[in-house]
């Protein structure tokens, strides 16, 4: 079937579909049960067995399995079971580790994944891309991803950039009219529109030819499944950090061997216990417990209206230093409403909140009953040149489209006029969709005498510039000085109230004009008036922008409005302070990237800018230093987004373009999420600082104790397996809930991170070693004091030192928690830290009690009097430690 050449009705009775209604939703589900969900295959996934089976092709545990068999070939069968059993037990905990984290991630790439707007039953709805079936009638528009194969059936000045298909970058012209000559590619068929490609401007409908493995881009899936998995800068880092550990623990465990026997020890309890010793030695739990820290960040991310959809912007946004923010929608409520209304020198006030269709007209304070004749067509025109659509849903009036449009309908709507009753007297041709760099939007209308219009509305400075006349009066007289300074002592007069002002011109046009280009149809217009439309700020952003302030991050208002709406936004928000500047797009214009760095600083607000200023501010911040966080919604928006530090896409009115380029995209647009994302990022990179703190500060103590054991020529504290226990009980769940930790009281009160500061930086090294040391030293001075009071008692002795250790670590965690000391926070702020503390501490008193274990671990029972001796070595690193912070802070 070649689509192209099929006119409309022959489209229909082919897909059986109509355009006008869609298709019903049992036909849907009859269709999706035929033919699937429309998405690409996806490589073969690792299945859960083998995920499982990889935790053991760590080096180390490699190392200790061999050790294992030997033990078991010389007869040491208890031995080897416990290690096995051990070691089981350490795959399992990874495998659940990296199992949860793989399943937060797909969540995440669900809700990620494009929507679209289709027709069903008679209405338009969005819904999930997969859900689209053959037949389906999609509408899309600027910025819109396509979500299937589709033959487009209307277009509006519609262009689509397919270069994941042929690889031009160019845009591509689109026509609605069937297509007879000669195709040699893809990018030939003028009137077809394929999943994955991108819409770069105007608006079309097309009914669904093709979905899933049956699209072009299904052709070619095998080239979508090559991308790797997402790896962190800090990941990065913790990898090469691990390469290092595994030489230290290979050298650590020659250099414990050698001692070993050379006091005499044998070589099978020397191999045994060195290779223990460098399985501890590897936090081998780091790059599972940093992965898990990551995603669960993410899902808590999620849950305040932010979708992070690359892994590295999680790091990225702790070290964000300035927030370049759109104004409309982001800092303010997007609920816009009509309230002031300016023609022919007069001033009408609209009253009436949000969506309410009914409000009172008043004239200089005095309400009216009747609204002129230049004022009726002023909200007549505002609601023809209209592309949004107002509709009832349970008796509340509910926008689908731009807020701006819906305002402008509803203003005409309480005058008495409807979009129903206008269609009847008015035909629309033709439509020039808005532009964000015109920053206009036309129509050519027919009205029922045959007499041909155009309506443009748009920014009232650049409007005004394309009039010649000016309706006065209900008279169009020819524009003059005297006309031009009203107009614009009107603009400045409503921009100064903080509403945001839209312009509205016409002029009568022939037949021909059809096809003309925007640029001849929006010239010599006619001026018919303004329409001040109040969006108030958003209640929630001061306190977030002064909150930001406090974080050493700036915040710059970035928008498209009068810069006199601009300042007066700003000011409420707390944005534009005593000693800062505004900016507008002319002078932006005329200023090198050098030049605006000189003072791009000092700025506040960017105003009557266009996208594509967005790219020189970007690159200007970034020039002087700064972690640039950029938000947008356009196509024009997204080279912005890619390329500042984190790009943040707009949720609601984001197009799929910009989702695209974009590392961070918010649900609920609002400015307020940009701020509590930071705050999670600071706090996911400050919560991996401490597991990694806990994880090698305690395994730096497991090597002391051995290590100075061998040098001061004493026993061997611990035997592997005690080694081998300690490593799997107090590491991996104490250093998981350290991730799940929740943000202490001053993360928004320090300046942002230095991006390029090393995973050591701020003392964390020295707090690793001078733990490490104190906590191998009590463990050491706790088994040299019990040897001392049971002479002989050996397995007593490394009793004690196996069960300070535990308890030492398990104090130590709690040190964690703050860069201070462990009084600095509440010690039960963590419920997940207490309970894998008192797990831990579950696990341990069977080893020491139980027959059955003690055989194993080669442990003894230890009486009350014994644990004084233990809790009071065990507790010893961590009260030093807090009580030379004290003796610091007093001097």
């Amino acid at each position: 079937m070649v689509f192209r050449e099929m006119d409309k009705a022959e489209l229909e009775s082919t897909l059986k579909t109509n355009v006008q209604s869609g298709l019903g939703e049992e036909e849907v589900e009859r269709r999706l049960q035929e033919s699937g969900l429309n998405e690409l295959q996806e490589g073969e996934k690792r299945s859960a067995l083998l995920m499982f089976f990889s935790q053991f092709k760590d080096f180390m545990i490699l190392v200790l399995l061999a050790a294992t068999l030997i033990s078991g070939l010389l007869g040491e069968y208890i031995d080897a079971i416990a290690i096995i059993a051990i070691v089981v037990i350490n795959a399992i905990m990874g495998f659940v580790q990296e199992h949860k984290a793989e399943k937060s991630l797909d969540a995440l790439k669900e809700m990620s994944a494009p929507q679209v707007n289709a027709l069903r039953e008679g209405k338009w709805s969005k819904i999930h891309s997969k859900q689209v079936v053959v037949g389906d009638v999609l509408k899309f528009s600027t910025g819109d991803r396509i979500g299937a194969d589709l033959r487009i059936v209307e277009a509006s000045s519609l262009e689509i950039e397919e270069s994941a298909l042929t690889g031009e970058s160019i845009a591509v012209n689109k026509t609605g009219a069937s297509v007879f000559h000669h195709v040699n590619s893809i990018g030939d068929e003028e009137n077809m529109a394929f999943m994955g490609t991108m819409v770069a401007r105007g608006n079309g409908v097309g009914i669904v030819t093709a979905t899933g493995m049956n699209t072009e881009m299904g052709q070619i899936a095998d080239m979508l499944q090559s991308a790797k998995a997402m790896i962190t800068p800090l990941q990065h880092k913790l990898e090469q950090l691990g390469k290092i550990l595994i030489v230290v623990a290979i050298l650590l465990t020659i250099l414990v061997i050698g001692l070993g026997v050379f006091q005499g020890n044998s070589v099978y309890t020397m191999v045994l216990a060195g290779v223990s010793l460098a399985v501890a030695a590897i936090p081998e739990g780091l790059p599972a417990i940093v992965t898990v820290a990551l995603s669960l960040g993410v899902q808590r991310m999620i849950k305040q209206k932010a979708i992070v959809r690359k892994l590295p912007a999680v790091e990225t946004l702790g070290c964000a230093s300035v927030i370049c923010s759109d104004k409309t929608g982001t800092l303010t409520q997007n609920k816009m409403t009509v309230t002031t209304v300016w023609d022919s020198g007069h001033t009408w006030h609209i009253d009436g909140k949000g969506n309410e269709t009914h409000g009172l007209f008043s004239l200089n304070g005095q309400a009216v009953d009747k609204i002129s004749k230049s004022m009726q067509q002023l909200l007549t025109f505002g609601l023809l040149c209209n592309a949004s659509e107002v509709r009832e849903v349970e008796g509340k009036l509910v926008v689908e489209g731009s807020a701006t449009e819906g305002a402008m309908q509803v203003a005409a709507i309480k005058a008495g006029i409807t979009k129903e009753l206008l269609l009847q007297q008015f035909t629309i041709v033709r439509e020039y969709p808005f532009d964000s760099t015109r920053k206009m939007m036309s129509v050519i209308v027919k009205d029922g005498n045959g007499q041909y219009f155009v309506v443009t509305k748009g920014a009232p400075d650049v409007l005004l510039g394309k009039c010649k006349s000016i309706l006065w009066e209900e008279r169009a007289k020819i524009i003059d000085n005297r006309s031009v300074a009203a107009v614009q002592d009107a603009i400045d007069d409503l921009a100064s109230q903080a509403l945001r002002t839209i312009a509205i011109g016409y002029k009568k046009v022939t037949s021909t004009s059809i096809n003309m280009h925007e640029r001849e149809i929006e010239r010599d217009l006619t001026f018919i008036g303004l329409q001040g439309i109040i969006d108030p700020p958003r209640p929630e952003v001061k306190d977030a922008v002064s909150e930001c302030n406090k974080a050493g991050i700036k915040t710059i208002m970035i928008t498209g409005d009068h810069v006199a709406t601009a300042t007066a936004i700003a000011k409420q928000l707390g944005i534009l302070q005593n000693d800062d500047i505004v900016i507008e797009g002319r002078e932006l214009n005329e200023m090198s990237v050098e030049e605006l760095e000189e003072v791009v600083e000092h700025v506040a607000v960017f105003a009557r800018v266009s996208p594509e200023h967005k790219l020189k501010i970007v690159k200007a911040l970034q020039n002087k230093g700064h972690v640039v966080a950029m938000t947008g919604d356009g196509v024009n928006d997204a080279p912005a987004i890619k390329a500042a530090d984190i790009g943040v896409a707009m949720g609601i009115t984001g197009t799929d373009v910009s989702k695209e380029a974009s590392a961070l995209v918010l649900l609920d647009d609002n400015f307020a999420t940009i701020k509590a994302a930071i705050k999670e990022g600071r706090n996911i990179y400050e919560n991996i600082r401490k597991f990694i703190r806990y994880l090698l500060a305690s395994n730096v103590g497991e090597i002391l104790v051995m290590l100075f054991a061998m040098l001061l020529a004493l026993p061997l504290p611990l035997t592997a397996i005690q080694i081998l226990w300690v490593n799997l009980v107090t590491d991996g769940l104490p250093a998981m809930a350290l991730g799940l930790d929740k943000a202490e009281d001053n993360v928004m009160k320090r300046k942002p991170r230095n991006p390029k500061e090393g995973v050591f930086s701020r003392g964390l090294g020295w707090k690793i070693i001078s733990r490490g040391f104190l906590i191998g030293g009590a463990t050491l001075l706790a088994f040299i004091t019990a040897l001392k009071n049971n002479p002989g008692n050996l397995a007593y002795a490394q009793t004690i030192a196996f069960t300070t250790l535990v308890m030492a670590q398990l104090i130590h965690v709690f040190d964690c928690r703050s860069e201070k000391n462990i009084f600095a926070r509440n010690p039960f702020g963590n419920k997940y830290l207490i309970g894998a503390v008192l797990l831990s501490l579950l696990m341990i008193i069977p080893v020491i009690y139980l027959p059955s274990l003690q055989g194993i671990f080669g442990t003894v029972a230890i009486v009350p009097k014994d644990w004084l001796l233990v809790l009071g070595m065990s507790a010893l690193p961590t009260f030093l430690l807090a009580g030379s912070f004290f003796i610091r802070k007093t001097q």
